[in-house]
């Protein structure tokens, strides 16, 4: 099933898409709850989608799927070709940065190229959703702590990402999470780490990759952040980008208002935004 969060006349909701149309389902809660609950709910829900009406989904305004995670983490230098473009080794442990929850953003919303930093980049990944609360997750028992999975851009202003050692604030400005444009639930994707991705700005393919190529797997990136913290349903983890962002470019190529930058990913879709200067 594929689930979204959508506007439709100041109201929102939630839906299942289903080709170019969504079904709303008539849920009273956010997509937390709905995550939160879903043992409980899988059937009620499908029978929901199943009666309701569907509406084409350009009449509505598709909103994150998750509005305001408990939690976003991000992983750095996860494809070995994003690392050989980064002048680095390949990292013996996990490297991990958090991205703030304000930076969430839809899927087909501006996004900014702030005032306080113009050195603005793209980075398409697969976005796990987690959907079971849980700590010290095994591996081999990561896929059941998983909803679904989301198309996600993990936009970076280059200067306020390296003038410091820690990623965080260079990773969180307002806007640059976009992620959607639904969840498509795990039983639909058996593999995530068979999928191919793409990011293309104005037209040109920069980056177009394949999830088999992730130095540490979403299972690994799961086991290890549960060693740390308890995941919770709606938290969202960022597995990494494959090689061909703009800073690496020769010349580098940082985004301007009025780049379009779309990013793709089999069976999940995609996302696409105008990028405009901070008002």
């Amino acid at each position: 099933m594929k689930l979204a969060t959508f506007e439709s006349g100041n109201t929102l909701q939630l839906g299942a898409v289903e080709g170019e149309t969504i079904r709303p389902l008539g849920f009273a809660g956010t997509m937390i709850d709905l995550i939160a609950d879903w043992d409980a709910k899988r059937d009620s829900i499908a029978r929901a989608a199943a009666s309701a009406k569907a509406v084409p989904l350009a009449s509505v305004h598709l909103r994150a799927p998750v509005l305001r995670p408990g939690k976003i983490f991000a992983i750095g230098l996860n494809y070995a070709d994003h690392i050989a473009e980064s002048k680095m080794e390949t990292p013996k442990h996990q490297v991990w940065f958090t991205k703030a929850v304000t930076a969430i953003n839809g899927p087909f919303d501006p996004v900014q190229v702030p005032k306080a930093g113009p050195f603005v980049d793209y980075e398409v990944e697969l976005v796990a959703v987690i959907g079971k609360r849980g700590r010290h997750i095994e591996p081999d028992q990561a896929a059941k702590h998983v909803f679904g999975y989301c198309v996600g851009n993990d936009v970076t202003e280059r200067f306020w990402q390296h003038q410091t050692p820690q990623w965080s604030l260079g990773k969180s400005f307002d806007t640059h999470a976009p992620i959607g444009p639904w969840i498509t639930t795990r039983d639909e994707i058996p593999d995530p780490h068979a999928l191919g991705l793409r990011c293309i700005v104005n037209g040109e393919t920069r980056q177009n990759s394949n999830t088999r190529h992730l130095v540490f797997n979403v299972w690994q990136q799961i086991a290890h952040l549960s060693k740390a913290m308890t995941l919770e349903p709606g938290d969202l983890i960022f597995t990494g980008t494959p090689g061909g962002i703009g800073a690496a470019m020769d010349p580098r190529q940082f985004l301007k208002a009025g780049d379009k930058v779309r990013c793709e990913i089999e069976q999940l879709g995609a996302i696409e935004a105008t990028f405009v200067a901070e008002e």
